[in-house]
């Protein structure tokens, strides 16, 4: 298997609201929102027409995104044996995934991000992670990972306790190890451990500026170039508009970004740029044609509603 995702196991459930529900809910529009009650998730969605559902998740998006490329991929999410965990291993089978974990009734339900789309086609999100955020190193199949070229985690998933030994045993059993670090929120919240894993345990790193800038406290991109270049890893950068560049030993290449794009909606434009420079990893593309890749996928997505092509 070329790679093998281990991550956050969300559906999202996608559905038609107006503006005043946004309102009555007391939620801010185009924000996400992390509900840890789940009672109070429940009685949001209680009277929504569901739209569709879509085995999500930032890893699980980037591993379809493989597939799609025609690459053989796997997944390892937390689910519950319930009718979204169903619908979420359904999901993932029909893009080719191969889903490394068996469902079981759980004490919490399987994770949900609801999202809504008011008339302007802005997406406010209320996430509950559910069973997913309870990853433990018993979910994480042994095999798999060392039957995978690479495997790929992301910083969402990481966390004090069970899900720290799940990532502590997938990446010692790992022939190579990627990450990414999720967002700004999740560095600052893991900073000391996210920079062991980065300087110690992971071949290839995926940030954007502002999360790798606050990773390493630098005072400009000057900085942000000099740590990668000693870092003797592959690090690989999102700059928005000012395009991406990868770092590997003394070299940095660059890559800029697609223009006159029509752009609709920018969920999954990080997952799906991983999604092609991975692509092209694995596939002893060039470090410039792998950016090219990643950002032929992220250019594709921010032209549509939602984190699939």
């Amino acid at each position: 298997m070329k790679i093998l995702g281990i991550g956050n196991a969300i559906v999202d459930v996608i559905c038609k609201v107006d503006d005043s529900f946004i309102s009555q809910h007391g939620l801010t529009k185009s924000t996400m929102k992390l509900i840890f009650d789940e009672t109070e998730f429940k009685k949001l969605l209680t009277n929504l027409k569901i739209e569709k559902t879509v085995s999500g998740g930032s890893v699980a998006n980037s591993i379809v995104g493989i597939s799609q490329l025609g690459n053989k991929v796997g997944f390892i999410g937390k689910v519950s044996d319930d009718e979204f965990g169903s619908k979420y291993e359904e999901g993932l089978k029909k893009e080719n995934v191969e889903y490394f974990y068996s469902r079981k009734k759980e004490e919490l339900p399987t994770g949900t991000c609801l999202i809504l789309i008011t008339p302007d086609s802005e997406r406010t999100m209320c996430t509950f992670l559910g069973t997913a955020g309870k990853i433990n190193e018993n979910d994480v199949n042994t095999d798999a990972i060392k039957q995978s070229e690479l495997i790929f985690l992301e910083g969402y998933l990481w966390d004090e306790g069970d899900p720290k030994k799940a990532f502590d045993k997938a990446i010692s059993n790992a022939n190579k190890v990627a990450m990414s670090l999720s967002d700004q929120f999740c560095v600052d919240r893991h900073k000391p451990h996210f920079l062991q894993l980065v300087k110690n345990k992971l071949d290839i790193t995926f940030a954007n500026e502002q999360e790798i800038t606050s990773l390493i406290d630098a005072k400009n991109f000057k900085e942000v170039i000099s740590f990668a270049k000693q870092l003797n890893k592959l690090m690989v950068i999102t700059r928005g508009e000012k395009g991406a560049i990868a770092v590997h030993r003394e070299e940095a290449v660059e890559c800029d970004v697609r223009q006159n794009l029509n752009i609709v909606d920018l969920t999954g434009a990080g997952d799906l740029f991983a999604a092609g420079f991975l692509h092209g990893y694995v596939n002893n593309l060039s470090i410039k044609q792998s950016l090219e890749k990643g950002t032929e996928m992220s250019s594709k997505i921010i032209q549509q509603i939602g984190a699939r092509i």
